[in-house]
């Protein structure tokens, strides 16, 4: 942390990374976010799961890396922290921006895409954007040649096709407000839009066909990219998981979110071909996910494998997204990029969706951003199978179910996972596990309890031993944030901003 370890990034990026970037041309780079996806998701990590093929694929021919987190366990700061490679306490976004939200990813912080712009790329974003929608927040002026795909969650407003929600959620009203049914928990003033650059092209989105959109989309960017001889970066957040779109049940998948996970895998399996098709061996591929599943949702959540969380859960509520526990930010990982990341490979290097902006900045050859402190680290050692070190420290910000939003009350040193404050999301049953403050600190030996079951006696030697250690990280850490440069994200809300292509139909419906 500090001052020391943006040295060291820059150091690595400079020197230990020359090397490739000399022999090879800028590579492609495609990073796939899926949306609420868990750690059981994949069949290459849980063998219970049978809907994974192409990923499976992916895993077999690149590194699959299985202590891979989010860097934070909801939407809006986890996409921050990717694009930033910053924490919410230093980039600003501690939680979810809403459909009325004014501000978004405070502008002064650089995302990746403007870096990689500035390197010479061609930068496209497809899919969920949710860092802000008004003005300059837009993602057509974070960085991106070419955004098209929606500004939030695909809950957060009605549709014509609602899919599966937990209540189920009625279509947009067509008429006047006599005719709508309000029912908890469900988006109905305003349809959700779909958006190609600035311009709303669909409103309410079709979700039966969203996932091929996406796909069509993101093809068509990799041709155009390939065609002008431009190195290109392609983010494509998913719709995926985050509650399961109208999809037809599939024989070979278990039930409706089986079927969903299906699509999913096939979309992936599409954007790999595409990217082997124009230039095989120049394109890195990184699939990953925001956080753990949506617990809340019952059996349209996903799998948290051996993540249970198990400690939580005894005391009430979940511990899978909105949590610092394992199921709330221990997510998948692949990358590909044949001739240059190992085949068949299992990492156990500590890393994290933090580690994306300095990797592929160094892997471009760009500079990191002057005059702030970054919680990536450049991994492409462990990429390559050099190394199989990560991360000493890794902090995990709360995420809404314990704690203040994006406050650091929960980390990871080596095998052992310390917290502060611990906390449960909403479960299925509709129960919340109360905030509880930790002091001296659980610990956990996850080597040894990777279900999170018993935390250490206080009392024995191995707490004894690692308790100084860990306590000298985390005051660290936090005095390393405070003397950081610390931006300050706007979450104000003005009705007047929603997106709304039509204001004068009911739901801004196009016509």
């Amino acid at each position: 942390m500090g001052t020391p370890w943006a040295v060291l990034v820059l150091a690595v990026a400079l020197v230990g990374l020359w090397a490739p970037c000399a022999t090879y041309k800028q590579p492609n780079f495609i990073v796939i976010l899926a949306d609420d996806v868990g750690w059981g998701d994949l069949g290459a990590n849980w063998a219970e799961t049978k809907e994974t093929p192409h990923l499976d694929e992916l895993a077999a021919e690149g590194t699959r890396f299985v202590d891979f987190h989010s860097a934070a366990s909801t939407c809006s700061p986890s996409r921050a922290s990717l694009l930033t490679g910053r924490l919410g306490a230093r980039n600003g976004v501690t939680h979810n921006f809403a459909v009325t939200s004014v501000g978004g990813l405070p502008l002064n912080e650089t995302t990746l895409a403007e870096v990689l712009r500035g390197a010479g790329y061609s930068t496209g974003a497809i899919g969920k954007w949710h860092l802000g929608h008004h003005g300059h927040h837009h993602p057509s002026f974070r960085g991106f040649d070419y955004y098209f795909g929606i500004p939030y969650s695909h809950d957060m407003g009605c549709m014509d096709t609602p899919g599966y929600n937990r209540p189920p959620c009625p279509p947009c009203p067509r008429h006047g407000s006599i005719a709508r049914v309000v029912r908890k928990d469900c988006y109905m003033d305003v349809a959700l839009p779909l958006f190609e650059n600035t311009t709303i092209i669909q409103q309410p989105v079709n979700l039966s066909s969203l996932a091929e959109r996406y796909a069509e989309e993101a093809a068509r960017f990799i041709r155009r990219a390939s065609d002008s001889g431009r190195p290109f970066f392609l983010y494509l957040a998913l719709a995926h998981m985050h509650v399961p779109l109208g999809v037809p049940p599939s024989p070979l998948a278990s039930g409706i979110y089986g079927a969903s996970l299906s699509e999913m895998d096939a979309l992936v399996g599409r954007i790999k071909q595409v990217a082997d098709s124009h230039g095989k061996g120049n394109t890195l591929l990184w699939f990953t996910g925001d956080n753990g599943p949506w617990a809340q949702k019952c059996e349209l959540a996903g799998r948290l494998g051996p993540f249970t969380g198990a400690w939580q859960q005894q005391r009430g509520g979940s511990s899978a997204k909105q949590t610092t526990w394992e199921g709330g930010h221990r997510v998948p990982a692949l990358a590909y990029w044949p001739g240059h990341i190992p085949a068949k490979r299992t990492s156990r290097a500590l890393l994290s969706a933090l580690d994306i902006f300095p990797t592929l900045v160094a892997l471009a050859g760009a500079a990191l951003p002057l005059h702030r402190r970054f919680d990536g680290l450049d991994v492409s050692p462990v990429l390559f199978g050099w190394s199989d070190v990560g991360h000493k420290v890794l902090l995990h910000p709360n995420s809404r179910a314990a704690g203040k939003d994006g406050g650091i009350e929960a980390l990871r040193l080596a095998q052992y996972k310390a917290f502060y404050t611990t906390g449960g999301a909403m479960a299925c049953d509709g129960s919340i596990g109360p905030a509880e403050h930790h002091q001296p600190p659980l610990i956990f030996n996850l080597d040894r309890d990777i279900q999170e079951q018993e935390p250490l006696d206080v009392a024995s030697r191995e707490y004894e031993e690692v308790l100084p250690a860990i306590s000298r990280a985390y005051t660290q850490a936090l005095e390393d944030i405070a003397t950081d440069n610390i931006s300050v994200a706007d979450y104000s809300k003005d009705p007047a901003v929603t997106p709304c292509c039509d204001p004068q139909h009911v739901a801004c419906r196009c016509h």
